[in-house]
C-alpha cells in the first residue's frame, strides 16, 4: 500500500472519532449534562447576545432558563428589549407639573406598595373598578435573559373614567393607582390594581418606568427605560360591559391598535396575556426585557 493512501486512512480515520466525540457530546447536552451556551459553541453557534436597550429594538435572546420552577432541562425562553414610549402627560415622576407645582407622586410616603388602588400620603380616595393584578417579569436581554433581582417598577395608570389622579379634574388631589414595587429574586413585580378604563384617542395601557432600585426610583431622571402594556380587546370589551366604565365601551370602539399612535409599530412585546374574568379579577402578565 502506498504511504499517501496510509494518510488518507489516518485522514478518514480521525474525521470519524471526531464526529462520534461531537455526536456523543451533543447527546449529553441535550439530555440536560450542560448549558445552552456550551451546547451552541460546540454546534459551531453563536451565543445568546444582546443590542442596545432603542426604541422598536428588534433584539431577541433564546436561552434555556430557571425562572420559575424548572423539571429536567428548564423551558426555552426567548426575550427582546421592550420599545422606549413616551411617558405621556401624567407621569407623576417629577418631570412635569400640576396645578403650578411639581408632580412627583416617587417621594411619597408609603409609595413602595403593591396595592395601588387607593391614596396615601394624607389623601383617602380609592379607586373602584374590576381587579387587576399586573405581573411584570424583567428580564436582562444582555444576559440569556437572566431575572433581574432587585431592580424597581413604578407604575401608573388612569381609574375607569379614564382619569389620571394627581392631574385630571376631580382627583388633582388624589394619587392613587400609582406605585413602586422591587422586583424578586426571580424578576417579577406585582401591583394590585383595577383594569383602567379607555379614554377618547388611546388603546387600553398600562405605564411603567424602570429603575436600579427602589432607593433610585424617586425621581425621572434616574429612570433606565420607559414603556406601555397593552390590554387585550377582548377582556377590555368584557369589562367596559359593566357599571362603572362610562364611556369606554364607545371610546375602545373608535380605536383600534394600528391607529393607536403608540402601538401603531407593533405591540408584540407590549401586549399582556391576561387571564380571569369579571367576578374573580383578571391578572394581565408581561415579560420586560431590558438591555441591562
Amino acid at each position: 500500500m502506498h504511504d499517501h493512501d496510509l494518510g488518507l486512512r489516518a485522514d478518514l480515520e480521525k474525521l470519524m472519532q471526531q464526529a462520534a466525540h461531537r455526536r456523543q457530546a451533543l447527546r449529553w447536552m441535550l439530555a440536560g449534562g450542560g448549558t445552552a451556551g456550551g451546547l451552541l459553541a460546540m454546534a459551531g453557534l453563536p451565543g445568546c447576545g444582546g443590542g442596545g436597550d432603542d426604541a422598536g429594538s428588534t433584539t431577541t435572546t433564546t436561552t434555556t432558563t430557571g425562572g420559575g420552577t424548572t423539571t429536567g432541562g428548564g423551558t426555552t425562553t426567548s426575550c427582546s428589549v421592550i420599545p422606549e414610549e413616551t411617558a405621556g402627560p401624567y407621569p407623576g415622576d417629577g418631570s412635569n407639573t400640576s396645578n403650578g407645582s411639581i408632580a412627583n407622586a416617587l417621594t411619597l410616603s408609603g409609595i413602595v406598595r403593591s396595592d395601588i388602588r387607593s391614596s396615601i400620603a394624607g389623601a383617602s380616595g380609592t379607586a373602584s373598578g374590576v381587579p387587576l393584578t399586573v405581573q411584570l417579569t424583567l428580564v436582562n436581554t444582555n444576559s440569556s435573559c437572566a431575572s433581574l433581582d432587585g431592580y424597581a417598577i413604578y407604575l401608573w395608570h388612569c381609574d375607569a373614567l379614564g382619569r389620571y389622579s394627581m392631574y385630571s379634574s376631580g382627583v388633582t388631589a388624589e394619587n392613587y393607582l400609582r406605585g413602586v414595587q422591587a422586583t424578586s429574586s426571580s424578576g417579577v413585580a406585582s401591583f394590585t390594581t383595577i383594569v383602567p378604563g379607555c379614554y377618547s384617542g388611546r388603546w387600553p395601557h398600562i405605564h411603567f418606568e424602570v429603575y436600579r432600585s427602589a432607593t433610585t426610583a424617586t425621581q425621572y431622571s434616574n429612570k433606565l427605560k420607559t414603556s406601555q402594556l397593552a390590554l387585550p380587546a377582548a377582556a377590555c370589551q368584557t369589562v367596559y360591559a359593566t357599571s362603572g366604565y362610562t364611556g369606554s365601551a364607545a371610546n375602545l370602539a373608535a380605536i383600534s391598535l394600528t391607529s393607536d399612535n403608540i402601538f401603531s409599530d407593533g405591540v408584540s412585546t407590549q401586549m399582556a396575556t391576561v387571564t380571569g374574568d369579571v367576578s374573580s379579577g383578571y391578572v394581565a402578565t408581561l415579560q420586560v426585557g431590558i438591555a441591562a
